[in-house]
């Protein structure tokens, strides 16, 4: 026990001694004196060590790392050629050359079809005489059809023989098309007329289903 223990715990107590008992505020300053020599002697051992690891010379020769030990392995060569000088390498650009693709071959226009012939020969025209009812009876229509060929024929070619459509080629009083269909002469009225009765009984049935056709539609 500390003599301030002993102080607090028995502050009567008798010296076994029989030696005079020490006042109490001697005691207490015997014990800070003691308190400074520890904290002296704890002073000096840590001194070294704490400037030790302050010193920041001390800490940077520690720190060794892969990048510190790579940069001490890096070198800088300049190589020269006596007499040559040194140019700056321009990179700024560079050019793409593609070669062309050959110029395709023209091609030759195929000659264009001429007029009344669908492609072939031209016909030679009608030069012949007769009338419409000539014509239709020489052409095998029956008379009761003849109304219904008048109202087409009429309006297609206005009974001309050699009526030819420009754009299309159709020839002839019905306008066959293509005139090369049309066997024999397609300017010739008989034999126009007659691939006309065949057309129009293939495709409409009649002369008069021709003509109902005809007067809803304006075409045949």
């Amino acid at each position: 026990m500390t003599p301030d223990n002993e102080s607090i715990s028995n502050p009567t107590r008798p010296n076994v001694s029989g030696s005079t008992q020490k006042t109490p505020w001697r005691r207490r300053l015997s014990a800070v004196g003691a308190g400074l020599a520890v904290v002296g002697v704890s002073a000096a051992l840590l001194a070294p060590t704490g400037t030790a690891i302050a010193d920041p010379s001390t800490a940077a020769d520690a720190a060794v790392t892969t990048f510190s030990l790579a940069s001490e392995d890096t070198q800088n060569i300049t190589v020269t050629v006596e007499g040559a000088t040194i140019q700056p390498v321009d990179r700024g650009a560079f050019e793409v050359y593609v070669k062309p693709k050959p110029t395709p071959k023209p091609t030759v226009a195929s000659a264009p079809a001429k007029s009344g012939g669908g492609g072939g020969a031209a016909r030679p025209k009608y030069t012949g005489g007769g009338t419409k009812e000539e014509w239709m009876a020489a052409a095998g229509i029956a008379p009761s059809d003849y109304p219904y060929v008048d109202y087409i024929v009429s309006r297609e070619s206005g009974w001309n023989p050699n009526a030819t459509n420009k754009s299309s080629g159709a020839c002839g009083l019905v306008q066959a098309l293509p005139c090369s269909k049309v066997p024999g002469n397609g300017y010739n009225p008989v034999d126009n007329l007659r691939w006309g009765t065949g057309y129009a009984t293939g495709r409409y049935g009649s002369w008069a289903g021709a003509y109902a056709f005809w007067t809803r539609n304006h075409w045949w």
